[in-house]
């Protein structure tokens, strides 16, 4: 399975709102000038999520936007399911060998366990020094 520029520029937005959480409303300019982001694409992107009742929008000239809640309640898989849809590692399973379907299957249960229990606060706080230099590869 492979998450879209929408999933992680998503991503992105949301865990600049939740280092931010408590504070004043932060535009999406800002949020686009720091991570070197389009912000024509951001505002493509916080309507679902706003539709999906995870942001909230402050009018005015100290506008921008707001998490609805706390982000130890928002999970990754909110936000995915908002901005990708369903979670699956191939498109049809009904149509493959029993064997086979297991697997997609479980490889699609354990993605899933991993985005419903990463919340956005786990994201927010994860120090990405010791990241990079701890994960150097893909998988």
């Amino acid at each position: 399975m492979k998450i879209s520029t929408k999933g992680r520029y998503g991503l992105t937005i949301m865990i600049a709102l939740a280092k931010n959480y408590g504070e004043k409303p932060i535009p999406l300019k800002s949020i686009a000038a720091d991570y070197e982001l389009s912000e024509h694409y951001l505002e493509q992107l916080i309507a679902p999520l706003r539709n999906e009742g995870l942001v909230k929008s402050v009018r005015g000239a100290k506008g921008g936007y707001l998490l609805t809640r706390e982000p130890k309640l928002i999970t990754a898989a909110d936000i995915i399911k908002t901005l990708e849809g369903p979670i699956r590692p191939v498109e049809e399973m009904d149509d493959e060998e029993p064997s086979k379907r297991e697997l997609w299957k479980r490889i699609r249960d354990a993605v899933k366990d991993v985005l419903e229990t990463t919340t956005l606060q786990d994201l927010a706080d994860y120090d990405d020094n010791n990241y990079q230099e701890e994960h150097m590869f893909y998988i």
